[in-house]
């Protein structure tokens, strides 16, 4: 039977992909590339701040969109992702081939590294094979240009048979060529011979078998010499594609079928059957190594590369782990000092607007219960939040984008990569660790860099057990009042290095917890992906600013707030509703009591946690609340004075090691749950993610406590208490 053509699937697939983005007037562009070409620099040299980013329909993808204007027409132009091939191994490749091919832009504009032409080339003639209107732009020219490569853009654009033209879009050089380039490819005014890769006569044969039978049956849009190469692959995914966006069953059409069914039977005799896709491969890398040479020159083929002498250190066996360590501690370091002082100036200036509005209330003679809900409930706890998590993430992002822009990003990956193998994960989860430790939201987004959609999850699960900003306050703390202790010389010192073994602890139950899943419910091999160490570059200050504070801190923040403001109100409401003579906080923390025990806490500190839920930020003032029963959260001036009223409610070095202990490992904040469901789509990832996390710090807590109850333990607990009273 055949198959109709109808125009509806075609305009299903613009309203998927495109938002019904696409208009009259107006030429829809797509913006390909391999990782670390530069790509992103075009989209944003190219649209400036008319842009916005999402996720692709049903996928945990980031799809960006933005819109110039040029010769009176209206560009939108939609940044693919990043991707080595169109293959549709990943996500990601699934994504670009799709847009490509279904979405049908009127252009499509392939961004290559000058650096490593031949490389990029293969993805170009993947897309030259779906269409046709292609531009080619040569970015980071002046990278080529430093290390002696030269290229002839016009042999280039002879031998490709589309528009090539070479940029740096850094400085903004080539971007008016680009435009007009997009503009006649659009309008039709370029007139364009795309090559055509030959393969070898048994695969040029299975083409010839087939293809007649796909011109016949599929719309002409759909480049018949690509498909056919797909199905001869046995690529289904393609199928899958067609299905949803054209609604077309290619598997039940009669011609195809018989079609693929002779062409199935020439591979077999001809002993390639499990070769086809190797044999693709090899013809598309051999074309693009002929191109390669014909086009590009090296002035110096024994040119040192600086990046390599550096990669010698940073990805050695010796040196790479220390200073990937002495790195990711300095931007640490430098967050939790930097931090201190805007976060106080912050607070108080946030607790200012706290008393004018408290005078507000007073003025207008507002019942006094409103008042607490609405300022010492929600106002109060949105003001910590805000004073707490805004000053270290406008620190630590900046930082890290700096280091992701400089390149030293993969080589962390490259670095850590044989530590997530064995645990059956992906290297790549060393980078979205990384970002964890400035939030774990934010570390959860990150997992989208992760293709296997096996390793992205298990990668989301465990990425609360690396602290958080949120998380350091309250581990800071504990670390100076009963680990250091006292006043003495070292005790800045002997808290730091707490700190450090709570992340190394965090770090090493991550690859464990990574393990597991792997063995259970997430089996798998670890998947294999190609790394690229990119040059190392000047970071770029403006990039960096809209990445690291708008995309990430303000981001990340909005969903804290969200939270946070509701979870002050539940707290003011618990603390001031009474059930007999006390609180129903106070209830719920007797109740708690016997179980917290147990873990080495008291139910006033689990209490605190959960209520602690939507920030963690919240989790010691809520605590020092519930201790001197105050009917809102309250904040002690001194670290000495905490220490005081925590001894004073019962705390012991072992209560504090265990409150660190559930701190690291604890159910993840309310923002983190909402961000794992968004990027799964799924409310069962969420569940898990609570669920694996409280388990962990439950059984660490309670181990350790039935440890210290031996007599030997707790002899030595008793001297070492003793010790602390009389330094204090």
């Amino acid at each position: 039977m055949g198959l109709t053509h109808q125009s509806t699937g075609l305009e299903l697939m613009k309203e998927i992909l495109l938002d019904q983005i696409k208009s009259p007037g107006n030429f829809v562009i797509a913006l390909a590339g391999n990782p670390n070409t530069g790509k992103s620099t075009v989209f944003n040299s190219l649209t400036g701040l008319n842009q916005h980013t999402g996720n692709w329909p049903g996928k945990t993808v980031t799809n960006a969109r933005g819109r110039f204007t040029h010769n009176n027409c209206n560009f939108t132009l939609v940044d693919l992702p990043g991707t080595y091939s169109l293959c549709a191994n990943s996500s990601e490749e699934e994504v670009a081939r799709d847009f490509i091919c279904f979405g049908m832009p009127d252009a499509v504009v392939a961004v290559v590294d000058a650096t490593c032409l031949e490389r990029n080339l293969n993805l170009v003639l993947q897309i030259l094979e779906i269409t046709g209107d292609v531009i080619v732009c040569v970015n980071l020219l002046d990278e080529a240009e430093r290390k002696k490569i030269h290229i002839d853009l016009n042999k280039l654009s002879e031998l490709l048979g589309v528009p090539v033209v070479g940029t740096n879009a850094r400085d903004g050089r080539g971007m008016e060529q680009l435009k007009d380039a997009m503009y006649k490819m659009a309008a039709g005014i370029i007139k364009v011979n795309p090559v055509k890769v030959v393969y070898d006569d048994v695969v040029e044969g299975a083409v010839r078998l087939i293809q007649p039978y796909i011109e016949k049956n599929i719309m002409p849009e759909i480049n018949s010499r690509w498909l056919a190469l797909r199905l001869i692959e046995k690529d289904k995914t393609v199928l899958d594609s067609f299905k949803k966006y054209i609604g077309q069953i290619l598997e039940e059409n009669d011609d195809i079928c018989c079609a693929m069914e002779k062409t199935e039977q020439y591979l077999k005799q001809n002993g390639i059957e499990e070769e086809v896709l190797d044999r693709i491969v090899a013809s598309i890398v051999k074309k693009a190594e002929e191109i390669c040479r014909a086009s590009v020159v090296f002035e110096d083929v024994q040119y040192n590369h600086f990046d390599r002498k550096i990669d010698n250190i940073l990805t050695s066996s010796t040196f790479g782990i220390p200073v990937m360590i002495l790195l990711l501690g300095c931007i640490f370091w430098i967050t939790l000092q930097g931090a201190n002082y805007p976060s106080e100036v912050l607070s108080s200036w946030l607790f200012w607007i706290e008393s004018r509005l408290t005078e507000f209330f007073a003025w207008t003679a507002l019942p006094e219960w409103l008042h607490g809900a609405l300022i010492l409930g929600m106002y109060r706890t949105t003001a910590w939040v805000v004073s707490v998590m805004l000053p270290p993430m406008a620190i630590f992002f900046p930082l890290f984008t700096i280091l992701e822009d400089l390149g030293y990003l993969p080589r962390v990956a490259f670095n850590l990569d044989k530590f997530f193998k064995k645990a059956c994960a992906h290297g790549k989860q060393a980078l979205t660790m990384c970002m964890g430790f400035g939030c774990n939201a934010a570390g959860v987004i990150a997992c989208r860099i992760i293709d296997s959609p096996r390793e992205r999850l298990i990668a989301i699960l465990t990425n609360n057990y690396v602290p958080c900003n949120g998380r350091f306050p309250t581990l800071i703390a504990m670390a100076m009042i009963f680990i250091a202790g006292g006043e003495g010389k070292y005790r800045a010192v002997v808290a730091a290095i707490s700190i450090i073994g709570v992340i190394i602890l965090g770090i090493i139950i991550t690859l464990f917890v990574s393990k597991i899943l792997s063995a259970t419910m997430l089996k798998g091999l670890p998947s294999t992906f190609a790394l690229e160490l990119p040059p190392y570059r000047k970071p770029q200050i403006g990039r960096i600013i809209v990445r690291s504070i708008y995309d990430r801190t303000i981001f990340v923040l909005g969903r804290a707030v969200m939270v946070a403001a509701p979870a002050g109100l539940i707290t003011w409401i618990l603390a001031n509703t009474y059930a007999g003579d006390a609180s129903l906080l106070h209830h719920c923390a007797t109740f708690l009591d016997p179980f917290a025990r147990m873990l080495g806490l008291d139910g006033f500190i689990l209490t605190a946690f959960i209520l602690g839920f939507p920030a963690n930020e919240i989790v010691i003032p809520i605590l020092i609340m519930s201790y001197m029963s105050y009917g809102h959260m309250v904040e002690l001036d001194s670290l000495n004075s905490m220490r005081q009223l925590f001894l004073a409610n019962g705390w012991t070095w072992i209560t504090a090691v265990c409150t660190m202990l559930f701190c690291l490992n604890h159910f993840p904040c309310g923002t983190t749950l909402l961000t794992i469901y968004k990027e799964t789509q799924s409310i069962k990832w969420p569940l898990i993610a609570f669920l694996i996390n409280t388990a962990t710090g439950i059984a660490l807590c309670f181990s350790l406590n039935l440890i210290f109850r031996f007599p030997v333990v707790a002899t030595a607990q008793y001297t070492y208490l003793r010790w602390l009273t009389c330094r204090q």
